[in-house]
């Protein structure tokens, strides 16, 4: 079951991937959470540097596609200043919307990344789609009340993972 919530990579974030790397292993799109990932938890504001993070990615020829538990409306600003597709209400860790958002990219699994901050939704649904999986560490302390929750059993299992960080 742990095999299931560990991630392929663990970054500190979305910078720290090795775009190149990927690039050679034929991945062509990521599968991006939201709430501390892109953004802040529950906001819709984008940083300078994930405007130009994804700049460069669409330069190099990824795709992306948002895909958030969250509402459509919450979701809607932040996919189009990026000028990406997204999926909302996507019951993750439900692999149903994975493979939608990969669908969305006309892409197939072994060209498809995960790149979320949560081993119970983002980690587990990515891997359970069959996506290579990119866990972050989260942009802020501050999230909703249940990922405050799960975060304590998350604890437990990336004191394992910790010295694995930026390893394949």
């Amino acid at each position: 079951m742990l095999k299931m919530i560990y991630p392929d990579i663990y970054v500190d974030s979305i910078h720290d991937i090795a775009l190149d790397e990927l690039k050679k292993s034929q991945i062509k799109g990521f599968i991006m959470d939201l709430d501390n990932t892109i953004t802040l938890w529950n906001s819709n504001e984008i940083s300078m540097q994930v405007e130009e993070w994804f700049k460069k990615i669409k330069s190099m020829g990824f795709k992306a596609c948002i895909l958030s538990n969250n509402g459509e409306k919450r979701i809607v600003k932040v996919a189009q200043q990026l000028d990406i597709p997204f999926i909302h209400r996507a019951a993750k860790p439900n692999p149903r919307s994975f493979l939608r958002a990969m669908h969305l990219m006309g892409l197939q699994r072994e060209e498809t990344a995960v790149i979320g901050d949560q081993l119970f939704t983002d980690m587990l649904g990515g891997n359970r789609a069959g996506f290579f999986t990119i866990l972050v560490v989260p942009l802020d302390r501050r999230e909703f009340i249940g990922t405050k929750i799960s975060r304590m059993m998350e604890k437990m299992v990336i004191h394992k993972i910790q010295p694995q960080k930026g390893k394949k």
